[in-house]
């Protein structure tokens, strides 16, 4: 049997991905399997992910919890030599409140650890087969949400970052599709741009289809989806050159130009 992670007590955050268990890590399932408190976000991490837990484990849904509360659970079962598996939805460190819990965890001497987990992103590029870098049509990939009740940073908004003509994958959008539409627009995307949409990828009954920026609107209606919805903005999809890499004229560390190629 493999040693406890922390001897005398601690936290793990868990990214549990989008939903499907298989695409947890090993890591992440050994740890929530080991865990004698589970604590997780009911509305958005799968059940077939918390099914995971330990018979005899204290499993808790965080989401009618404040962070002070959420924090003194995790506390406790530490404090009295147990592992606490706090179990976000995706990457911990991605739209997940990481950050202000670590930083209380340090305030009380509590150790903890963070096992990445795959994100919408990644997991609904692998969903509809596609790649989100082309050859010289776009080499860059920008996470980022729609404004909302919580405002964008300076310099962050959806329109502003639409304007380097890069993949985008946007999260927190669905419930305004006029207002991502518009965005993309604004940032001077073409109408015809292609856009993967995904619903709760890995769960019973996702929705996965294909729109343009200027489908988009009646698309996400018309399908009645809201919460956890990922966009994938590609307007360097299908664009691209073949790569470099394995032309037999390019050369590298490991393979010598070839003059017939």
């Amino acid at each position: 049997m493999a040693e406890p992670l922390f001897p005398h007590g601690g936290v793990a955050f868990i990214g549990a991905g989008p939903g499907d268990p298989d695409l947890l890590t090993v890591k992440a399932a050994r740890l929530i399997g080991q865990a004698d408190l589970v604590l997780y976000a009911g509305s958005l991490v799968s059940p077939a992910v918390v099914a995971l837990a330990r018979a005899d484990a204290r499993v808790v849904d965080s989401a009618p919890l404040s962070l002070a509360e959420t924090h003194a659970l995790l506390v406790a079962t530490a404090r009295q030599g147990g592992l606490a598996a706090r179990v976000h939805t995706g990457d911990p460190s991605l739209f997940g409140a990481l950050s202000e819990q670590a930083r209380l965890l340090d305030a009380d001497g509590i150790p903890y650890t963070v096992v990445p987990g795959v994100t919408s992103a990644a997991a609904a590029a692998a969903a509809f087969g596609v790649s989100v870098t082309e050859p010289e049509a776009t080499q860059t990939l920008i996470l980022t949400r729609l404004a909302g009740r919580t405002p964008m940073p300076p310099g962050e908004s959806l329109a502003s970052l639409a304007g380097h003509g890069a993949s985008l994958a946007v999260y927190l959008a669905a419930g305004n599709p006029e207002g991502l539409a518009e965005a993309l627009r604004q940032g001077g995307l073409a109408g015809e741009t292609p856009v993967a949409v995904a619903h709760r990828l890995g769960w019973p009954g996702e929705k996965r289809f294909w729109a343009t920026i200027d489908t988009l609107v009646q698309t996400v209606r018309a399908a009645a989806i809201d919460r956890q919805t990922l966009f994938l903005v590609l307007p360097g999809l299908g664009r691209g050159v073949p790569s470099h890499l394995y032309d037999p004229s390019f050369g590298h560390g490991f393979r010598p130009a070839r003059e017939d190629g």
